[in-house]
């Protein structure tokens, strides 16, 4: 993959992320605050964007999403390879995932 090639992949991804999270934020901003690990104040601003600002915004040529999965743990929840004695349903499993990445978003904030 080239630059140029990378730099239009990233936009492309910018620029979904964007009205994705403009459409959840417009169907249930609670949810999307959660889902998106958003504050209130950023989800204001990111729903009030119009599709200009919208488009030059994902141009940059950095990811604007994150992964919140950012330790072993939570990795190991998602994708099934931590299997404690206690936890064998996959649901149980995200659902413990969910939970602790919410978690340590609510903490940062």
């Amino acid at each position: 993959m080239d630059n140029d090639q990378l730099l239009n992949e990233i936009r492309e991804a910018n620029l979904t992320y964007l009205m994705l999270a403009q459409s959840i934020i417009r169907k249930d901003k609670a949810e999307a605050l959660f889902r998106l690990g958003l504050t209130e104040e950023s989800a204001d601003l990111l729903v009030a964007l119009s599709p200009a600002q919208l488009l030059k915004i994902a141009s940059t040529n950095m990811l604007l999403c994150r992964f919140r999965a950012d330790d072993n743990m939570v990795w190991g929840l998602l994708t099934s390879s931590h299997k404690p004695n206690k936890v064998e349903n996959d649901t149980t499993q995200r659902l413990h995932a969910s939970i602790l990445m919410s978690g340590r978003f609510a903490e940062a904030a």
